[in-house]
Protein backbone atom coordinates (compact mmCIF):
# COMPACT_ATOMS: atom_id res chain seq x y z
CA UNK A 1 0.00 0.00 0.00
CA UNK A 2 1.37 3.38 -0.98
CA UNK A 3 2.13 5.38 2.41
CA UNK A 4 -0.02 8.39 1.32
CA UNK A 5 -2.59 5.91 1.56
CA UNK A 6 -1.70 4.40 4.80
CA UNK A 7 -1.19 7.71 6.61
CA UNK A 8 -4.89 9.49 5.32
CA UNK A 9 -6.45 6.37 5.97
CA UNK A 10 -4.37 6.25 10.16
CA UNK A 11 -5.69 10.15 10.01
CA UNK A 12 -9.26 9.51 9.41
CA UNK A 13 -9.53 6.20 11.24
CA UNK A 14 -11.07 7.65 14.42
CA UNK A 15 -13.07 10.61 12.67
CA UNK A 16 -14.12 9.99 8.99
CA UNK A 17 -14.26 13.41 7.67
CA UNK A 18 -16.35 15.16 10.80
CA UNK A 19 -18.60 12.44 10.50
CA UNK A 20 -18.05 11.64 14.35
CA UNK A 21 -17.23 8.15 13.51
CA UNK A 22 -14.70 5.55 11.34
CA UNK A 23 -15.93 3.99 8.29
CA UNK A 24 -15.18 0.50 10.11
CA UNK A 25 -19.01 1.45 12.33
CA UNK A 26 -20.91 3.60 9.83
CA UNK A 27 -23.48 2.12 8.35
CA UNK A 28 -23.45 0.98 4.35
CA UNK A 29 -26.73 2.53 4.25
CA UNK A 30 -25.19 5.95 4.95
CA UNK A 31 -24.81 8.63 2.69
CA UNK A 32 -21.34 9.18 3.73
CA UNK A 33 -20.73 5.62 2.30
CA UNK A 34 -23.06 5.78 -0.33
CA UNK A 35 -20.91 8.78 -1.35
CA UNK A 36 -17.38 6.73 -0.58
CA UNK A 37 -18.64 3.65 -2.73
CA UNK A 38 -19.96 6.45 -5.95
CA UNK A 39 -16.16 8.11 -6.10
CA UNK A 40 -14.86 5.02 -5.74
CA UNK A 41 -16.92 4.00 -8.91
CA UNK A 42 -16.40 7.10 -11.02
CA UNK A 43 -12.54 6.95 -9.62
CA UNK A 44 -11.90 3.67 -11.36
CA UNK A 45 -14.29 4.87 -14.44
CA UNK A 46 -12.01 7.72 -15.44
CA UNK A 47 -8.73 5.90 -14.38
CA UNK A 48 -9.24 2.69 -16.65
CA UNK A 49 -11.59 4.58 -19.14
CA UNK A 50 -14.56 2.48 -18.49
CA UNK A 51 -17.48 2.89 -21.21
CA UNK A 52 -20.57 3.63 -19.74
CA UNK A 53 -22.01 -0.14 -21.11
CA UNK A 54 -19.92 -1.36 -18.51
CA UNK A 55 -20.94 -2.19 -14.85
CA UNK A 56 -18.91 -1.90 -12.04
CA UNK A 57 -19.39 -4.58 -9.12
CA UNK A 58 -17.12 -4.64 -5.40
CA UNK A 59 -17.83 -8.17 -4.74
CA UNK A 60 -16.66 -10.55 -1.68
CA UNK A 61 -14.87 -13.77 -1.64
CA UNK A 62 -11.86 -13.05 -3.51
CA UNK A 63 -10.81 -13.67 -7.52
CA UNK A 64 -11.04 -17.33 -6.50
CA UNK A 65 -14.81 -16.99 -5.85
CA UNK A 66 -15.14 -15.31 -9.36
CA UNK A 67 -13.44 -18.69 -10.50
CA UNK A 68 -16.45 -20.20 -9.89
CA UNK A 69 -19.13 -17.19 -10.05
CA UNK A 70 -18.47 -16.17 -13.81
CA UNK A 71 -18.51 -20.01 -14.83
CA UNK A 72 -22.19 -19.97 -13.23
CA UNK A 73 -23.63 -16.83 -14.75
CA UNK A 74 -21.71 -16.96 -18.09
CA UNK A 75 -22.73 -20.09 -19.50
CA UNK A 76 -25.00 -23.46 -18.97
CA UNK A 77 -23.47 -27.02 -18.37
CA UNK A 78 -24.21 -27.91 -21.81
CA UNK A 79 -21.95 -24.82 -23.24
CA UNK A 80 -18.02 -24.95 -23.23
CA UNK A 81 -15.68 -21.85 -22.18
CA UNK A 82 -12.12 -21.69 -23.12
CA UNK A 83 -9.21 -21.24 -20.81
CA UNK A 84 -5.67 -20.31 -21.57
CA UNK A 85 -3.24 -21.31 -18.73
CA UNK A 86 -0.14 -20.16 -18.48
CA UNK A 87 0.40 -20.80 -13.99
CA UNK A 88 -1.30 -22.33 -10.94
CA UNK A 89 -4.36 -19.68 -10.96
CA UNK A 90 -4.75 -20.31 -14.76
CA UNK A 91 -5.48 -23.94 -13.80
CA UNK A 92 -7.65 -22.82 -10.83
CA UNK A 93 -9.58 -21.39 -12.95
CA UNK A 94 -9.84 -23.91 -14.55
CA UNK A 95 -10.09 -26.56 -12.01
CA UNK A 96 -13.23 -24.53 -10.17
CA UNK A 97 -15.22 -23.91 -14.27
CA UNK A 98 -14.65 -28.16 -14.64
CA UNK A 99 -17.25 -28.78 -11.49
CA UNK A 100 -19.87 -26.27 -13.55
CA UNK A 101 -19.69 -27.88 -17.06
CA UNK A 102 -17.89 -28.54 -19.97
CA UNK A 103 -14.03 -26.92 -20.42
CA UNK A 104 -11.55 -26.71 -23.21
CA UNK A 105 -7.95 -25.71 -22.65
CA UNK A 106 -6.97 -23.55 -25.69
CA UNK A 107 -3.54 -22.80 -24.84
CA UNK A 108 -1.06 -23.53 -21.98
CA UNK A 109 2.33 -23.24 -21.28
CA UNK A 110 2.68 -26.18 -18.64
CA UNK A 111 5.01 -28.35 -20.50
CA UNK A 112 7.70 -25.57 -20.14
CA UNK A 113 7.06 -25.54 -16.51
CA UNK A 114 5.07 -22.26 -17.36
CA UNK A 115 7.98 -20.92 -18.30
CA UNK A 116 6.27 -18.36 -20.89
CA UNK A 117 2.35 -17.35 -21.70
CA UNK A 118 1.27 -20.47 -24.07
CA UNK A 119 3.11 -19.51 -28.22
CA UNK A 120 0.05 -21.80 -29.53
CA UNK A 121 -3.63 -20.43 -28.64
CA UNK A 122 -6.51 -22.23 -30.67
CA UNK A 123 -10.11 -20.65 -29.43
CA UNK A 124 -13.05 -22.60 -30.31
CA UNK A 125 -15.27 -19.89 -32.04
CA UNK A 126 -18.59 -21.78 -30.75
CA UNK A 127 -16.77 -21.25 -26.99
CA UNK A 128 -18.90 -19.39 -24.43
CA UNK A 129 -15.91 -17.28 -23.60
CA UNK A 130 -12.45 -16.87 -23.49
CA UNK A 131 -10.63 -16.91 -20.46
CA UNK A 132 -6.69 -16.22 -19.35
CA UNK A 133 -4.80 -14.57 -16.48
CA UNK A 134 -2.96 -11.41 -17.38
CA UNK A 135 -0.49 -12.45 -14.85
CA UNK A 136 0.58 -15.28 -13.33
CA UNK A 137 2.41 -14.49 -9.79
CA UNK A 138 3.66 -17.32 -9.23
CA UNK A 139 5.70 -18.26 -12.18
CA UNK A 140 6.99 -14.65 -12.89
CA UNK A 141 4.88 -14.71 -16.46
CA UNK A 142 2.72 -12.03 -18.16
CA UNK A 143 0.98 -11.65 -20.75
CA UNK A 144 1.45 -8.27 -22.50
CA UNK A 145 -1.17 -7.99 -25.45
CA UNK A 146 -4.65 -9.68 -24.73
CA UNK A 147 -4.88 -12.90 -26.88
CA UNK A 148 -7.22 -12.75 -29.65
CA UNK A 149 -10.65 -13.62 -29.20
CA UNK A 150 -12.79 -15.02 -32.48
CA UNK A 151 -15.63 -13.10 -33.05
CA UNK A 152 -18.84 -13.41 -30.94
CA UNK A 153 -16.05 -14.92 -28.15
CA UNK A 154 -16.27 -13.50 -24.80
CA UNK A 155 -12.90 -12.11 -23.42
CA UNK A 156 -12.37 -12.85 -19.97
CA UNK A 157 -9.59 -12.00 -17.62
CA UNK A 158 -8.07 -12.70 -14.14
CA UNK A 159 -6.66 -9.38 -13.54
CA UNK A 160 -5.68 -9.60 -10.19
CA UNK A 161 -2.40 -9.11 -9.55
CA UNK A 162 -1.54 -6.62 -12.99
CA UNK A 163 -4.79 -4.22 -12.09
CA UNK A 164 -3.70 -0.92 -12.23
CA UNK A 165 -0.74 -1.12 -13.39
CA UNK A 166 -0.55 0.04 -16.67
CA UNK A 167 -3.00 0.99 -19.17
CA UNK A 168 -5.87 -1.47 -20.73
CA UNK A 169 -8.21 -1.05 -23.00
CA UNK A 170 -11.74 -2.26 -21.12
CA UNK A 171 -13.61 -2.55 -24.11
CA UNK A 172 -11.99 -5.05 -25.68
CA UNK A 173 -13.26 -7.57 -22.99
CA UNK A 174 -16.74 -8.85 -21.41
CA UNK A 175 -15.82 -9.09 -17.78
CA UNK A 176 -12.98 -8.41 -16.29
CA UNK A 177 -11.76 -9.29 -12.33
CA UNK A 178 -9.47 -8.20 -10.03
CA UNK A 179 -9.03 -9.16 -6.80
CA UNK A 180 -7.77 -5.85 -4.82
CA UNK A 181 -5.01 -7.12 -2.92
CA UNK A 182 -1.75 -6.28 -5.08
CA UNK A 183 -2.09 -2.96 -6.71
CA UNK A 184 -5.80 -1.89 -5.91
CA UNK A 185 -6.19 -1.87 -1.84
CA UNK A 186 -5.99 -4.81 0.96
CA UNK A 187 -7.58 -7.92 0.76
CA UNK A 188 -11.49 -8.74 1.23
CA UNK A 189 -12.87 -6.82 -2.23
CA UNK A 190 -12.55 -7.90 -5.33
CA UNK A 191 -13.56 -5.55 -9.06
CA UNK A 192 -15.38 -7.14 -11.48
CA UNK A 193 -16.14 -4.77 -14.23
CA UNK A 194 -18.77 -6.65 -16.84
CA UNK A 195 -20.52 -5.60 -19.84
CA UNK A 196 -24.26 -4.99 -19.73
CA UNK A 197 -25.56 -7.15 -22.10
CA UNK A 198 -23.65 -10.65 -20.29
CA UNK A 199 -26.21 -10.10 -17.65
CA UNK A 200 -28.63 -11.58 -20.26
CA UNK A 201 -26.59 -14.88 -20.00
CA UNK A 202 -27.60 -14.83 -15.99
CA UNK A 203 -29.63 -18.08 -15.12
CA UNK A 204 -32.70 -17.61 -12.98
CA UNK A 205 -32.04 -19.36 -9.75
CA UNK A 206 -28.77 -18.50 -8.89
CA UNK A 207 -27.69 -18.38 -5.15
CA UNK A 208 -28.63 -14.17 -4.66
CA UNK A 209 -24.67 -13.73 -3.88
CA UNK A 210 -23.64 -15.60 -6.72
CA UNK A 211 -25.83 -13.74 -9.04
CA UNK A 212 -24.47 -10.81 -11.20
CA UNK A 213 -27.81 -9.37 -11.83
CA UNK A 214 -28.67 -9.36 -8.35
CA UNK A 215 -25.67 -7.25 -7.69
CA UNK A 216 -25.91 -4.74 -9.97
CA UNK A 217 -29.58 -4.43 -9.09
CA UNK A 218 -28.33 -3.66 -5.35
CA UNK A 219 -25.12 -1.55 -6.71
CA UNK A 220 -22.94 -3.90 -4.94
CA UNK A 221 -24.77 -4.00 -1.84
CA UNK A 222 -27.44 -6.68 -1.43
CA UNK A 223 -25.67 -7.58 2.11
CA UNK A 224 -23.24 -5.23 3.94
CA UNK A 225 -19.89 -4.75 1.70
CA UNK A 226 -16.22 -4.99 3.10
CA UNK A 227 -16.81 -1.02 3.56
CA UNK A 228 -13.50 -0.28 5.12
CA UNK A 229 -11.77 -2.68 1.87
CA UNK A 230 -13.80 -0.40 -0.53
CA UNK A 231 -12.67 3.12 1.26
CA UNK A 232 -9.45 2.00 0.89
CA UNK A 233 -9.31 0.84 -3.04
CA UNK A 234 -11.10 4.15 -3.22
CA UNK A 235 -7.79 6.37 -1.51
CA UNK A 236 -5.69 4.04 -3.84
CA UNK A 237 -6.98 5.71 -6.79
CA UNK A 238 -6.94 8.94 -5.55
CA UNK A 239 -3.09 8.13 -5.65
CA UNK A 240 -2.98 6.81 -8.51
CA UNK A 241 -4.68 9.86 -10.14
CA UNK A 242 -2.22 12.31 -8.28
CA UNK A 243 0.94 10.16 -9.54
CA UNK A 244 -0.20 11.05 -13.19
CA UNK A 245 -2.56 8.15 -14.14
CA UNK A 246 -1.78 4.57 -15.59
CA UNK A 247 0.37 5.76 -18.05
CA UNK A 248 2.60 7.04 -15.50
CA UNK A 249 2.51 4.17 -13.18
CA UNK A 250 3.42 1.76 -16.09
CA UNK A 251 6.56 3.87 -16.65
CA UNK A 252 7.16 3.88 -13.40
CA UNK A 253 7.11 -0.31 -13.29
CA UNK A 254 8.50 -0.66 -16.24
CA UNK A 255 11.60 1.16 -14.96
CA UNK A 256 11.62 -0.87 -11.24
CA UNK A 257 11.57 -4.40 -13.47
CA UNK A 258 14.39 -3.26 -15.89
CA UNK A 259 16.17 -2.70 -13.07
CA UNK A 260 16.02 -6.37 -11.58
CA UNK A 261 16.08 -7.78 -14.98
CA UNK A 262 19.39 -6.15 -15.74
CA UNK A 263 20.87 -7.52 -12.17
CA UNK A 264 19.92 -10.77 -13.70
CA UNK A 265 21.13 -10.86 -16.90
CA UNK A 266 24.39 -9.12 -15.95
CA UNK A 267 24.94 -11.82 -13.15
CA UNK A 268 26.58 -14.64 -15.77
CA UNK A 269 24.25 -16.82 -14.62
CA UNK A 270 24.49 -16.80 -11.18
CA UNK A 271 20.75 -15.32 -10.86
CA UNK A 272 18.61 -17.03 -13.58
CA UNK A 273 15.48 -15.83 -14.89
CA UNK A 274 12.26 -18.22 -14.75
CA UNK A 275 10.17 -17.02 -17.44
CA UNK A 276 11.57 -16.15 -20.82
CA UNK A 277 12.24 -12.97 -21.89
CA UNK A 278 9.00 -12.11 -23.49
CA UNK A 279 6.98 -13.62 -21.80
CA UNK A 280 8.31 -11.99 -17.87
CA UNK A 281 5.84 -10.04 -15.63
CA UNK A 282 6.58 -6.43 -14.46
CA UNK A 283 5.02 -7.38 -11.43
CA UNK A 284 6.50 -10.43 -10.08
CA UNK A 285 10.40 -11.18 -10.89
CA UNK A 286 11.25 -14.59 -10.17
CA UNK A 287 14.46 -16.46 -10.34
CA UNK A 288 16.88 -19.16 -8.83
CA UNK A 289 20.26 -18.85 -8.08
CA UNK A 290 23.04 -21.59 -7.99
CA UNK A 291 21.76 -23.71 -4.72
CA UNK A 292 18.87 -23.61 -2.23
CA UNK A 293 21.34 -23.07 0.35
CA UNK A 294 22.50 -19.64 -1.29
CA UNK A 295 18.48 -19.12 -2.05
CA UNK A 296 18.30 -19.34 1.70
CA UNK A 297 21.14 -17.03 2.69
CA UNK A 298 19.79 -14.21 0.46
CA UNK A 299 16.88 -14.48 1.84
CA UNK A 300 17.49 -14.25 5.30
CA UNK A 301 19.99 -11.36 4.29
CA UNK A 302 18.05 -9.24 2.25
CA UNK A 303 15.45 -9.64 5.39
CA UNK A 304 18.02 -8.28 7.47
CA UNK A 305 18.66 -5.34 5.16
CA UNK A 306 14.98 -4.21 4.82
CA UNK A 307 14.31 -5.73 2.18
CA UNK A 308 11.82 -8.28 2.84
CA UNK A 309 8.86 -10.81 1.15
CA UNK A 310 11.69 -12.34 -1.84
CA UNK A 311 11.24 -15.75 -0.92
CA UNK A 312 9.62 -17.52 -4.16
CA UNK A 313 6.19 -18.91 -3.64
CA UNK A 314 6.55 -22.13 -1.34
CA UNK A 315 4.83 -24.20 -4.38
CA UNK A 316 7.44 -23.62 -6.43
CA UNK A 317 11.16 -22.05 -4.51
CA UNK A 318 13.55 -20.19 -5.68
CA UNK A 319 13.33 -16.47 -5.43
CA UNK A 320 10.36 -13.35 -6.37
CA UNK A 321 10.57 -10.06 -6.36
CA UNK A 322 7.06 -8.18 -6.41
CA UNK A 323 7.27 -5.18 -7.71
CA UNK A 324 3.80 -4.07 -7.30
CA UNK A 325 2.69 -0.26 -7.81
CA UNK A 326 3.39 0.83 -4.13
CA UNK A 327 7.14 -0.21 -3.90
CA UNK A 328 9.15 2.91 -4.33
CA UNK A 329 11.81 2.96 -7.29
CA UNK A 330 14.08 3.52 -4.60
CA UNK A 331 13.31 0.59 -2.76
CA UNK A 332 14.17 -1.35 -6.11
CA UNK A 333 17.69 0.27 -6.35
CA UNK A 334 18.59 -0.85 -2.84
CA UNK A 335 17.57 -4.37 -4.50
CA UNK A 336 19.29 -4.20 -7.69
CA UNK A 337 22.81 -2.92 -5.45
CA UNK A 338 22.30 -5.97 -3.27
CA UNK A 339 22.19 -8.48 -5.74
CA UNK A 340 25.24 -7.20 -7.31
CA UNK A 341 26.90 -7.28 -4.09
CA UNK A 342 25.57 -10.55 -2.89
CA UNK A 343 26.56 -11.97 -6.07
CA UNK A 344 30.21 -10.75 -5.89
CA UNK A 345 30.59 -12.66 -1.96
CA UNK A 346 28.91 -15.77 -2.72
CA UNK A 347 29.45 -16.26 -6.77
Amino acid sequence: MPLQVLEQAQAELLDYRGTGMSILEMSHRSMAFEAVMAETEADLRSLLGVPPEYRVLFLQGGASLQFGMLAMNLKDAQQSADYIVNGTWGKAAVSDARKLGAVRIAGSSESTGFDRVPERVEPDPAAVYLHFTSNETIHGVQFRVEPESPAGVTLVCDMSSDFLSRPVDISKYGLVYAGAQKNAGPAGVTVVILREDLLERVPDGLPVMLDYKVQVEKGSMHNTPPCFAIYMVGLVLKWLKQEGGLEAIDRRNQEKAALVYAAVDGSGGFYRGHAVRDSRSLMNVTFRLPSEELEEMFARQTEIEGLVGLRGHRSVGGLRASLYNAVPVESVHLLAQFMGEFQRKNG
